[in-house]
């Protein structure tokens, strides 16, 4: 995630055709884009650069000097050689000398030293958005030590005598690494003071790197603008916290999301796009345009209401029906409690059920509904999270348990978006359980049966057969489960040609990327190096760090490459 942060800004600021995809977070503090540019290095081939002041600029970027393994945020020199590797690339920046003059430069790859292209001229940018000029920060430490001496002052007199030690102990380190090489740990949290802010002041964010024309997208805006406006609160509290017990200075809270109203400020060309617009988007809007046909054919579900005596009885004959034409089933309850009741009670009737909670884990979530494609169970229980974002063609009937309970879980809002749900398949149908029509059932019903005779009078027109979705079933988690079959094969063959892997760490030979062709690399320490690296991918994605994990598949593909040609040349 910190290499496409770094990529995002580096590439909004060189050229003008950007997408960036975001979450929620882009208003949260990023260093100053001025500062950025400034404390950027220009090579020139051709151009002279003396030797010791260019080592010197990186390290005052955040580069740090690591001539054995070359990672992200790191250079290393070897006689005229210098290689950088950007936060921002995959790959890295090789350039030779012949004296302090700039003879090539060239984009290479970090493993296998392929030469990716050849550049007359490169920009490399600093490793951290928080970066400052001597001058800059000698006036930000005089300002950290500032509120540092009040704020312990402030901490002595109301007896906060723990918690003033700790501030003390804490900022007093932060202060000396700062001075010392230039950054700290949690270096954002004096970001006010580097960047130069009055007290309250918002933080330069992402946004603040886009050119003033440009447009933003802002995806089921109906959850993004309630989401966007709570941020700065949820930080608040968090910060508060911190501060009290001395863990940061006050000036930490600075250190912010935006506002709503700054956020507002900062946005110009703005398009909302939700099934279910909010109030707020459809007030602001001076047009709404309406995407109802899809390219498929595809129509929104019949919905049918029910009587919720006997639902359960009904429900499990509904199920049944489905599961026998090999389709899947959706159903919405209201509390925790009703879930994992339903979900046993199913199991009890031979239905091969799952429940989907929040205390189920992102990769767990993705699997869940990546077995319910693929079969390994039938119908999938849940409360609040069977809404936006779901595709699942497969699933023909949602049920909606307790719809007549007016309250979030059941606003108009909710129940389009579950009705959505079942919208993916040609016989998608809702099922509702209420004994009365609540004035949010009356509205998801009108406004579905609405779309739904819009859609089925384009295809009469038309002459359009609505088709069903075709979705490749594959995620991260395949992904995974793949390289790892692949990996064991491989090692039981290189175990089987003798080649035994090594039970310490990779050989600092592979490690520090000196060795430029694989095929001199012995094949034990090769395997070795397959093996950390599937380790390392599992542990990035664990995280979340699903680029990370790609870029490490990639990576370990070429190494599997190599080592199957080495146990093939033995045969």
């Amino acid at each position: 995630m910190e290499r496409l942060r770094h990529s995002a800004t580096n590439s909004l600021l060189t050229r003008r055709d950007v997408i960036v995809v975001a979450t929620v977070s882009a208003i949260y503090g990023l260093g100053t884009p001025q500062e950025y540019v400034d404390r950027m290095l220009t090579l020139t081939v051709g151009q002279e650069y003396e030797r010791d002041d260019l080592m010197r600029r990186l390290v005052e970027m955040q580069y740090a000097r690591n001539d054995l393994a070359g990672t992200r945020g790191t250079f290393r020199v070897r006689g005229d050689t210098l290689e950088i590797f950007p936060m921002y690339e995959e790959y890295a920046v090789h350039a030779e000398f012949f004296g302090d003059e700039l003879e090539s430069l060239s984009t290479m790859h970090p493993v296998t030293g392929e030469v990716i292209s050849e550049d007359t001229e490169m920009y490399v940018f600093p490793a951290t958005h928080y970066v400052a000029g001597p001058e800059r920060m000698n006036r930000a430490l005089k300002g950290i030590e500032a509120e540092l001496d009040h704020r312990l002052v402030e901490l002595h007199d109301r007896g906060k005598l723990v918690e003033e030690q700790r501030l003390r102990q804490r900022t007093g380190y932060d202060i000396e690494m700062m001075r010392q090489i230039g950054t700290c740990s949690g270096i954002e949290n004096y970001s006010r003071h580097i960047d130069g802010r009055a007290p309250g002041t918002p933080p330069n964010c992402l946004i603040d790197y886009f050119p003033e024309d440009f447009v933003l997208v802002v995806d089921e805006s109906h959850v993004t603008v309630p989401q966007i406006g709570g941020m700065y609160e949820g930080d608040m509290s968090r910060k508060r916290t911190l501060v009290d017990f001395g863990f940061r200075l006050p000036s930490a809270m600075d250190n912010r999301p935006l506002k709503f109203d700054e956020f507002v400020e900062r946005i110009g060309q703005t398009v909302y796009l939700s099934a279910t617009p909010g109030t707020y988007e459809l007030d602001r809007s001076k047009g709404v345009v309406e995407q109802i046909i899809r390219p498929t054919g595809l129509v929104d579900p019949e919905v049918v209401v029910k009587p919720t005596k006997g639902q359960i009885d009904d429900l499990i004959g509904q199920i049944r029906e489905r599961t026998a034409r090999g389709e899947r089933v959706l159903v919405t309850t209201l509390t925790k409690k009703m879930s994992e009741d339903l979900t046993d009670y199913l199991l009890e009737n031979q239905i091969r059920t799952r429940y989907l909670h929040s205390e189920i884990d992102t990769l767990k979530r993705v699997e869940l509904l990546r077995d319910l494609r693929l079969g390994a169970y039938d119908v999938l229980v849940g409360i609040n999270l069977l809404r936006e974002g779901l595709d699942l063609p497969e699933v023909s009937l949602v049920s909606i348990l307790d719809a007549d309970k007016e309250g979030f879980l059941r606003s108009d809002r909710s129940l389009i978006q579950t009705i959505g749900r079942a919208a993916r398949n040609v016989a998608g149908q809702v099922h509702m359980y209420a004994d009365r029509i609540t004035p949010s059932m009356q509205v998801a019903i009108d406004e579905t049966n609405r779309r739904r005779a819009v859609q089925m009078a384009y295809n009469r027109k038309h002459g359009i057969d609505p088709q069903p979705l075709r979705k490749k079933i594959s995620d991260i988690t395949e992904m995974l489960a793949r390289e790892d079959a692949d990996t064991d094969e491989l090692m039981a063959r290189t175990a089987g040609r003798g080649y035994h892997t090594l039970a310490g760490p990779t050989s600092p030979a592979v490690e520090s990327g000196k060795v430029q062709d694989l095929s001199t690399v012995p094949s034990m320490e090769l395997a070795q190096l397959v093996q950390d690296l599937t380790t390392q991918m599992h542990e990035a994605a664990a995280e979340l760090q699903f680029e990370v994990a790609a870029r490490l598949r990639d990576e370990i593909a070429e190494l599997k490459k190599e080592l199957r040609q080495m146990v093939e040349a033995t045969k």
